[in-house]
């Protein structure tokens, strides 16, 4: 129930892009707290949330946080990266794809690519808008990104007003560098 500073920094994102947003079909993985995707459906996307099937303290905090909002309507689905089950089969198309800080342990970093690999292919035109805290030099999903056919584009957080310190300051001790990128199929 924390909201963790690249949730913060991919909604201060959305809001920069709000008015690209009013009918767009989203889709938060990963959602937890559901910053990102609450603020998208705020600025009048079609949102569905998710997070692991197997964290259902996780879905119910997302199905809160629509409450809260007053966003009743948006659908939370139990989506486990890596795994091809049937929610992730009759998702309807989407056009962007979110993650906030899903990039946490390499360990899933394979399994979340995989699970960005099939919806892309799926939805061709779509992009998977992330952010993530860099917390290791010797972390990177370039690899990855090559192995499963995808491109990345750097976003600087200056282009969208989110250099700010205290945008996405946490109570968290020690520096924390937020990084933004838009992934895609390459084509």
């Amino acid at each position: 129930t924390y909201v963790w500073p690249c949730a913060v920094v991919l909604a201060q994102y959305l809001w920069a892009h709000r008015r690209s947003l009013p009918g767009k079909r989203v889709l938060e993985i990963g959602a937890g707290v559901s910053l990102p995707g609450v603020v998208a459906a705020r600025c009048g996307a079609q949102v569905i949330l998710s997070d692991s099937e197997e964290l259902p303290q996780c879905l119910q905090s997302c199905r809160s946080s629509c409450l809260m909002n007053r966003l009743p309507h948006v659908p939370v689905l139990g989506l486990t990266w890596g795994r091809v089950s049937p929610e992730l089969l009759s998702l309807a198309p989407i056009d962007i794809i979110l993650g906030s800080d899903v990039f946490f342990d390499p360990k899933d970093f394979e399994d979340i690519l995989t699970t960005i690999y099939f919806l892309l292919e799926k939805n061709p035109q779509a992009q998977f808008w992330t952010t993530y805290q860099v917390r290791s030099a010797d972390w990177s999903i370039e690899a990855l990104l090559y192995k499963w056919n995808l491109k990345s584009i750097h976003i600087p957080l200056h282009s969208f007003g989110a250099d700010k310190e205290h945008l996405a300051s946490s109570s968290m001790p020690g520096r924390h560098t937020i990084e933004m990128m838009i992934i895609s199929l390459a084509q």
